[in-house]
């Protein structure tokens, strides 16, 4: 089941626990975009990426957005490069349109104007 992730006041992503996650993201991917953010508790550069993506900005675009504790739930992750043919990095972020992957960023890459600018071309 997925559930909103509220840890350190990102109640605006919704965390993935499970491969049935998975499967509802790319089911939802085929009628607007899907966003994965996926985070390791333990690199600080990952902090550093997730604290850029700001609830009022995310809010205003026509994406749903999704986290992921590769700690956490390393089932996940891999399921994840499996199933969108990504090399595993942490932080990343990744778009997903009609069950694929569009857009894969990561580490100091990740930027809200350029997912914006994605989103923007997506629809």
């Amino acid at each position: 089941m997925i559930q909103i992730f509220s840890e350190d006041n990102m109640s605006y992503l919704v965390e993935l626990q499970t491969p049935g996650d998975i499967d509802v993201l790319k089911e939802k991917s085929l009628d607007k975009p899907q966003v994965i953010f996926k985070h390791s508790t333990r690199c600080s550069i990952s902090s550093m990426a997730l604290s850029r993506i700001d609830k009022k900005e995310i809010a205003v675009l026509d994406a749903d957005f999704y986290f992921i504790n590769i700690i956490r739930n390393r089932q996940i992750s891999n399921l994840i490069e499996k199933d969108f043919r990504v090399i595993h990095e942490s932080p990343q972020l990744l778009i997903i349109k009609d069950g694929k992957c569009v857009y894969d960023e990561s580490h100091s890459g990740i930027r809200l104007g350029e997912i914006e600018t994605v989103l923007n071309e997506l629809h």
